[in-house]
């Protein structure tokens, strides 16, 4: 929408009032360096047009902007040094990359990384993983419990040398990864207890990243009919997806179709819409 047709627009100090909350939740969800309560006084504004907020401003002392820009920074950096941090311990060992980081830790051998031979790594869990496809939950936890339990318990071994021998600040990036690993390490090595558990949790963040994306392309819409539209696409197109159909295809299909999907709906389900396809097919060539 073109800047002129946002008039008027109203500017709101919203600094120690009922609506603080709401810049705060724009703020986090949409700053690019992720927000951070600035350092001394300052006020805030929020900017609405046509009955939305469009814009959040805030102002602060010179000295107190130049506390909070380092202080941005410093995080930033922290961040950065974690997630590289974490890559290095989790990630699988699929790149001569990694296999030199693991080899930095201690967890793969250099004769193992040169040698091509399957080092004591995380990615050998998953290659562990791999092999245990089409075993009953059982097998699968007992062939975990074989193979990939010594593995885990070497990698948990030496995670708490690296703060008992004090190789590692705690407050440093691969501390701070360390820490992680060692407060959830119950809740990362249940594939190890419980069968059927899974190595992670990938398809539930996958899952939390649409609705994430979809939140965010709400803000957008004129009004609550559009939203609803939003949101039984967002549906329809995941459905999709979990069922290995491509949403292109299947709403294209559903345009050419809509005379048939009006008359049998549950023919023209993401899971079987295919077969409904070919069976029309069958008894156009047949006739």
């Amino acid at each position: 929408m073109p800047l002129n047709e946002l008039r008027p627009i109203d500017i709101q100090l919203v600094r120690r009032t009922a609506d603080e909350p709401l810049f705060q939740s724009l703020m986090e969800e949409h700053h690019y360096l992720g927000y951070e309560q600035p350092v001394g006084e300052h006020l805030k504004y929020l900017i609405w047009a046509q009955g939305r907020p469009v814009a959040c401003k805030v102002w602060s002392s010179l000295r107190a902007a130049i506390q909070t820009l380092g202080h941005v920074t410093e995080l930033v950096s922290q961040q950065e040094t974690t997630l590289a941090a974490l890559r290095q311990l989790l990630c699988p060992a699929s790149t001569e990359k990694t296999a030199k980081v693991l080899e930095q830790t201690g967890l793969q051998s250099k004769e193992n990384s040169r040698g091509g031979q399957r080092g004591e790594t995380l990615g050998e869990v998953y290659r562990y993983d791999d092999q245990a496809r089409g075993m009953s939950p059982e097998e699968r936890l007992r062939f975990h419990q074989e193979h990939s339990g010594p593995v885990m318990e070497k990698l948990h071994s030496w995670l708490d040398a690296q703060f008992q021998e004090r190789k590692v600040e705690p407050n440093s990036g691969l501390g701070k990864a360390i820490t992680y690993l060692l407060k959830d390490w119950e809740k990362l090595t249940l594939f190890l207890r419980k069968a059927g558990a899974p190595l992670d949790n990938n398809i539930v963040e996958r899952a939390l990243k649409k609705a994430i994306r979809h939140r965010k392309n709400s803000l957008v819409y004129k009004t609550q009919k559009g939203a609803a539209m939003g949101d039984l696409f967002m549906s329809l197109i995941h459905t999709c997806e979990l069922n290995g159909v491509n949403p292109f295809d299947y709403l294209t299909e559903l345009q050419r179709r809509a005379e048939d999907m009006k008359q049998n709906p549950a023919a023209w389900m993401p899971w079987n819409y295919r077969d409904n396809l070919a069976q029309t097919a069958t008894r156009a060539a047949s006739g």
